[in-house]
């Protein structure tokens, strides 16, 4: 918290909600954040200004990073439901630091329950596919394959090139992908379950867009 409304740490957010519920407004939603840093999401670079940033208290992946608070999540669809409610925000644009930068951020990670959000009328969310043995694709690979991949995750919006060599920027988005919307196994490896969820959602997002 003494970070966030330290204006010498050049960091900021709306909200901070805590591990016990209690939502904590910082910034305005009519003025600028800036949570999100160096980011990009379907074509816009400038994430702080185009966003509202909720900051949910965890130790994160390099302390341990517990289990959400049930009562945390209750805050979180709360406020989530209630900014939704006023701002034309589309589901597929509820996102985690880690979707916008993907090699830099990893919060809010893999223990988010998104799925809780969704049943509550929030964001974008498919069941994933189950881990399955098959075919993997991963650094170093090339091919149609792996621009399939890449076409996919450009098409939702994560901030990736079409050139069907799987490089570190296609293998840090494919681990952001996993955090979000499968979470079984984080490894940046585009395994089969991994190709069938993006299939998934990338068919769900489109039935929302039409």
């Amino acid at each position: 918290m003494r970070q966030l409304t330290d204006p010498a740490s050049k960091v900021s957010c709306h909200y901070v909600i805590t591990e016990d519920g209690i939502i904590l407004q910082l910034v305005p939603e009519s003025e600028r954040a800036w949570h999100a840093g160096v980011s990009a999401w379907n074509g816009a670079t400038d994430i702080n200004l185009a966003s509202i940033g909720i900051e949910i208290v965890n130790p994160g992946h390099g302390f341990g990073y517990p289990d959400f608070p049930q009562a945390q999540i209750d805050a979180v669809i709360k406020l989530c439901c209630d900014i939704v409610a006023r701002v034309p925000i589309p589901p597929t644009r509820v996102l985690a630091h880690s979707d916008v930068a993907p090699s830099r951020k990893t919060d809010p990670g893999e223990k988010f329950p998104w799925r809780q959000l969704y049943a509550a009328g929030v964001g974008c969310w498919v069941e994933p596919s189950p881990l399955a043995p098959g075919p993997t694709l991963g650094l170093g690979d090339n091919g149609d394959a792996v621009r399939e991949l890449q076409t996919m995750l450009a098409d939702y919006g994560y901030a990736i090139s079409v050139s069907g060599r799987y490089d570190e920027v296609t293998k840090d988005v494919v681990t952001a992908f996993q955090r979000h919307f499968r979470p079984a196994r984080v490894d940046g490896i585009a395994d089969v379950s991994t190709m069938e969820t993006l299939r998934s959602l990338h068919a769900r997002a489109k039935q929302m867009t039409t």
